[in-house]
């Protein structure tokens, strides 16, 4: 197996080497679950970075090392007795076949609107499924993961309530929300006796209005920060060469300065 060509087979094979009692790397024998999280959160976010920069070579190496991650569970589900790579592509392939009539059986939807309501009705049926096994209640909140980026978390929460009508019909009224929250968090900020607890909530609030137009404007919010952040930060950069080249502090100028500066880092 060592010398056959790459392929899913060696893939799992190679991480069964790594996890053997005997022979195996001790960094893979300690992991569990739980310590591989933070590092499949890592690749995930990794992969977003490079399909962002437009850099496909590295992409590919991301999608590598974010495969590897799930050949990683499948391991740790296999040695448990609980699931195995096998059992992992059998779920997604029967999840995909039923969530998508429309390609793989008669069922005939004429809109992009009605393939996204069957797909969102065909999760909520598994959400009441899994409400019958476990004798609860069910929610169209259930199973959203709580360690979202929380502009994600927000917007999920939000698709899942206008699956159910709760929703503003137009994007003029979900405008009017945000300026409504921000005069709200103005008047906590100039408040005679400022409450930073109330403080908090209303900018939170705000927040998570803005996360609402991002999603009526079929927008990202999570990709759209990230993009904001990447600008800021080449653009800061500039300031920072600047005062390097001219071997200046970068401390002692003046906001007037900085903001000439970040004016031409725009142009440039």
């Amino acid at each position: 197996m060592l010398n056959s060509p790459a392929s899913i087979e060696k893939l799992v094979w190679i991480m069964s080497q790594l996890r053997d009692p005997v022979k195996g790397c001790p960094w893979d024998l300690k992991q569990s679950f739980q310590t591989v999280v933070p590092y499949t959160l890592e690749e995930a976010f990794e992969v977003a970075e490079a399909i962002e920069c437009n850099d496909f070579e590295e992409l590919e190496k991301e999608l590598g090392d974010l495969l590897f991650q799930v050949v990683f569970y499948a391991q740790l589900g296999k040695e448990e007795q609980r699931f195995n790579f096998a059992d992992v592509v059998s779920a997604i392939c029967e999840k995909l076949i039923r969530r998508h009539p429309h390609v793989f059986s008669n069922s005939d939807f004429i809109s992009e609107d009605e393939i996204k309501a069957n797909w969102e009705n065909e999760k909520a049926k598994e959400r009441n499924q899994k409400s019958r096994d476990k004798s609860k209640q069910t929610s169209v909140l259930d199973d959203i993961p709580k360690a979202l980026p929380a502009l994600s978390q927000a917007a999920k929460i939000q698709k899942r309530c206008a699956h159910v009508g709760f929703d503003w019909d137009n994007i003029e009224d979900v405008l009017a929300k945000v300026k409504e929250e921000v005069l709200e968090v103005e008047d906590e900020l100039l408040a005679t006796n400022v409450n930073n607890e109330l403080v908090a909530e209303e900018i939170g609030d705000l927040l998570f209005a803005v996360v609402n137009l991002a999603r009526h404007a079929e927008q990202d919010p999570e990709q759209l920060l990230r993009q904001a952040s990447r600008k800021f930060t080449k653009r800061f950069n500039f300031i920072e060469q600047y005062h390097f080249d001219n071997r200046l502090d970068i401390k002692q100028s003046t906001l007037i300065e900085l903001e000439e500066l970040w004016l031409q880092a725009k142009l440039a």
